[in-house]
């Protein structure tokens, strides 16, 4: 059959240039992105850890009220429960085989993440507030 196509895609799946999953590489973009955004925060993160080690809640209040220290915290925040619930996913689909299991391990896993960051973020905004 001189006619047959020598791929098993559709021809919007060739496209679109997407496998199974319909998501591509998406994933896996936003995982490194997240990655980079942690590396160059980490030093600023760091230091200011370390300028809080000693210091009485006045004084980390005073240090965490200071806007730019406050952002740089905040996009630490997100950018590591991003990166974190990018990647427990991607465990929970390649090592959890049931379906009913998976499907409950990730909205398990974005629930936690979502907590953790909503916690985060409440914790940074009630001591940079100085409440």
């Amino acid at each position: 059959m001189s006619g047959s196509p020598s791929s098993m895609r559709t021809p919007l799946g060739r496209v679109r240039n997407l496998g199974a999953s319909h998501s591509g590489t998406t994933d896996f973009w936003r995982q490194r992105l997240t990655g980079v955004a942690m590396t160059l925060l980490i030093v600023p993160v760091l230091v200011v850890i370390l300028t809080l080690v000693g210091r009485n809640h006045a004084a980390a209040a005073q240090i965490l009220g200071s806007l730019p220290i406050a952002i740089i915290l905040l996009l630490f925040i997100i950018a590591s429960t991003w990166h974190m619930k990018i990647g427990m996913q991607v465990v929970i689909e390649d090592y959890v085989h049931n379906e009913t299991l998976k499907l409950v391990s990730i909205m398990a896993n974005n629930f936690f993440c979502f907590v953790v960051a909503l916690a985060s973020i409440y914790a940074l905004l009630k001591l940079s507030s100085g409440v």
